[in-house]
């Protein structure tokens, strides 16, 4: 089934009653969003939920599809439909859809505080790039509906697209969207000792564990230990899925 742009926009995430004025007020979070673009190696933009388009994307976007940037915030939401594989559309489809109903039922006092995310692939040319997303809300309207969402794409350290996550910052549990049974699965996640997490943060860092055990007075046994329990935790096989579990589960 062919996807088009305004599948993306339902009921729930419509927006109303945006004026110009408030429009003259969010250049500093647009201005906030670039100043992170320059830091970070992540894609970033931001959607802009009531003119239905793209407010602003970083320049480094254009490496995943050969488009500029410019190019990229013309397309809008045509961007997903040219990019990402079909059959891939509609889980985004289902996610924004699903996303937006649990979102929805958040009081609205904590919603800023929650993160969606999820992996899909983007296409350029032959090539098929399976990236981790990230959204997050940035400005609600006065009844809660998001107005500007920030998003981030990153390299996913993963083989298949899905994973997709929905977490409210510094909260342990966590809501887990199944595309089999499609509802959402509330989970208990993990928390990391001090050790383990100085461990992933070293290792973040490019130090080997002879570096680390130095680091923290230990043992090269007793690292060696902590990476093993730290991944069997985890349920991860290295520390690039390790990075990428505790940043998609916000555990660092």
């Amino acid at each position: 089934m062919a996807t088009n742009i305004g599948d993306f926009f339902i009921v729930s995430n419509s927006v109303y009653n945006i004026t110009e004025e408030d429009y003259q007020k969010i250049n500093i979070l647009v201005n906030a969003a670039k100043a992170f673009a320059r830091s970070t190696h992540q894609c970033v933009y931001i959607i802009d939920y009531f003119k239905q388009n793209f407010l602003y994307v970083s320049e480094n976007l254009a490496y995943w599809c050969g488009q500029t940037s410019e190019k990229i915030k013309d397309f809008g939401y045509k961007f997903y439909l040219d990019y990402v594989p079909e059959k891939e559309q509609q889980m985004l489809l289902e996610i924004n859809k699903k996303g937006f109903d649990l979102f929805n039922e958040i009081p609205i006092g904590e919603r800023l505080d929650y993160t969606i995310s999820y992996d899909f692939h983007i296409i350029q040319g032959k090539k098929h790039r399976l990236v981790n997303h990230h959204i997050t809300p940035m400005v609600l309207t006065k009844d809660g509906r998001i107005w500007l969402a920030l998003c981030t794409i990153s390299m996913s350290v993963r083989n298949t697209p899905g994973h997709i996550i929905m977490k409210r910052s510094n909260a342990q549990s966590y809501y887990e969207y199944s595309l089999e049974i499609h509802k959402w699965i509330k989970k208990e996640g993990i928390t990391l000792s001090e050790t383990e997490r100085d461990v992933l943060i070293l290792s973040a860092q490019g130090y080997t564990m002879n570096d680390i055990a130095d680091k923290l007075c230990k043992s090269i046994d007793t690292i060696k230990a902590c990476k093993r329990a730290l991944f069997s935790k985890m349920g991860v096989k290295n520390i690039a899925e390790a990075l990428s579990y505790a940043t998609n589960y916000r555990l660092l």
